[in-house]
């Protein structure tokens, strides 16, 4: 205890040594001549650029807003620095002014709405002290609309924009949404035109693990999509290859007609994920050989086609194209 009541007194001695009366004298100037600064920068006028949203109030419960719910516009102001710091709020990006727009005062009727430019001013100037005046009205100059309808809406699925490449040898296998589909409230022409939902678009490069993104959706003048967002799932697996074999089937054969091919059957390699690929069987192919088309094109050889094969293969290929065929009595 005793040794730290030393340090304490040699450090406040030390600090009495290097303060001294002239470097306080000097500090109490510089504390004086800033706040006068202050007080002069502050007394000029200013103008400054603020961003004033605006909400429609008072909605009735059967009326659905199509447009943004709350829209903006941008006003320069110009008083004094003192008066103008009082309209900010304590982040410095927002403001203090908000409009609150009766639906019922500006409503015109047919699913839209409009606050013209003085009406706008006229509500801005209500929080506002006499001495602040409207310099310009920027970003909308001459009003401010909005839409809606009574509740018409269509269900609609979700479907991402943009690119999602997989890593080498990966591939997406499924993509699965939540919600998979969205309730879109839009005029009737327009509910009558859109087919989904559009995803902002998502880019994506080397996936190898199943990823989920949550977005929100790509935005269409007056017409309102609930929820706003959805999660996309992007599913991956890993691409392996197989071979089965197949055997070859004439069609369009007809009765009393036998086609014969050396070989019988044709082997089939296919690329598919690892998940399903025990669920694929030669069951799952078809490879035929067209009578129609060997009689009116003869040749020694016949062309074998895919005729049925799972959506989930890749690269499906054959063992050889065309065989050799006999075409018997039966």
């Amino acid at each position: 205890m005793q040794q730290l009541n030393a340090i304490i007194s040699n450090i406040r001695n030390f600090l009495l040594k290097i303060i001294n009366k002239e470097f306080l004298i000097f500090m109490l100037f510089l504390v004086l001549s800033g706040a006068f600064w202050v007080m002069i920068t502050f007394n000029e006028v200013w103008e400054k650029e603020i961003r004033v949203p605006i909400r429609i109030v008072n909605i009735p419960q059967n009326v659905v807003l199509t447009s943004d719910d709350v829209d903006t516009v941008s006003i320069v102001l110009r008083d004094k620095g003192f008066v103008l710091i009082n309209y900010m709020a304590i982040d410095g990006n927002n403001t203090i002014i908000k409009i609150d727009a009766d639906f019922n005062t500006f409503n015109k009727g047919n699913g839209y709405g409009v606050i013209s430019t003085t009406e706008i001013q006229k509500l801005i100037y209500k929080q506002l002290v006499s001495s602040t005046k409207i310099v310009q009205q920027q970003g909308k100059p001459d009003k401010s609309e909005f839409t809606y309808n009574y509740g018409q809406c269509k269900k609609v699925p979700v479907v991402y924009s943009g690119k999602v490449e997989p890593e080498n040898l990966y591939f997406i296998s499924n993509v699965t949404y939540s919600p998979d589909s969205v309730l879109v409230y839009a005029s009737r022409q327009k509910l009558d035109s859109i087919e989904c939902a559009y995803t902002k678009p998502i880019y994506l490069n080397n996936v190898h693990d199943t990823l989920s993104v949550y977005t929100e959706f790509l935005k269409i003048k007056d017409m309102k999509i609930v929820p706003n967002k959805a999660k996309v799932t992007f599913h991956t697996d890993i691409l392996t290859e197989k071979t089965v074999t197949i055997k070859i089937k004439g069609i369009n054969v007809p009765e009393g007609k036998i086609i014969r091919t050396f070989p019988s059957t044709v082997n089939i390699t296919f690329v598919a994920g690892a998940k399903i690929l025990k669920d694929i069987s030669e069951g799952d192919f078809s490879v035929t050989v067209d009578y129609e088309e060997l009689v009116n094109n003869p040749s020694d050889k016949c062309t074998l086609r895919i005729m049925r094969q799972p959506n989930e293969v890749q690269n499906i290929r054959l063992s050889q194209k065309q065989v050799d065929y006999l075409i018997e009595e039966s």
